[in-house]
């Protein structure tokens, strides 16, 4: 027999997102498919998919700083870095392990380049012009171990 779920209030969703997300869950679980708040469960779940693609670019761009850095500044390689690099490699492993996330790294390698070009020049002092206006690294190359 089914536990008894209380119908979903629509303020549920924005009262505590937790419970809205653990009684969904209970639901779908149940095949109780016409009980669930639709339109907030398509909200949350591509809010997911941009949350997890925003990470992509910033992981992508944190770790292109940080080995123009390591390339562009020899003489200050810390160990810091070193972390850094590894950290964010690994963490992107994880995320595109999902083709699509893959994808969407492919995609925006360049932009993320650009982006870590300012940091790196503002971080350094190093002008914007001493890199090279485009990414000349490939994902594969970018994600890499042995900097």
């Amino acid at each position: 027999m089914h536990e008894r779920i209380t119908p979903l209030p629509t303020s549920l969703y924005e009262q505590d997102e937790t419970a809205w997300l653990e009684q969904t869950a209970r639901l779908v679980e149940q095949r109780r498919f016409g009980e669930i708040d639709h339109e907030h469960l398509k909200e949350y779940l591509c809010d997911m998919a941009l949350r997890d693609k925003r990470e992509v670019f910033s992981r992508l761009r944190t770790l292109l700083v940080h080995l123009l850095k390591f390339q562009y500044q020899p003489e200050r390689r810390s160990k810091s870095w070193q972390r850094t690099i590894i950290v964010q490699r690994s963490d992107l492993e994880q995320l595109l392990q999902s083709a699509t996330l893959r994808q969407h790294a492919e995609e925006v390698l360049g932009q993320a380049y650009k982006k870590a070009i300012k940091v790196v020049a503002a971080e350094t002092g190093l002008a914007e012009e001493a890199f090279p206006s485009e990414c000349f690294m490939s994902l594969e190359e970018v994600l890499a171990s042995g900097s």
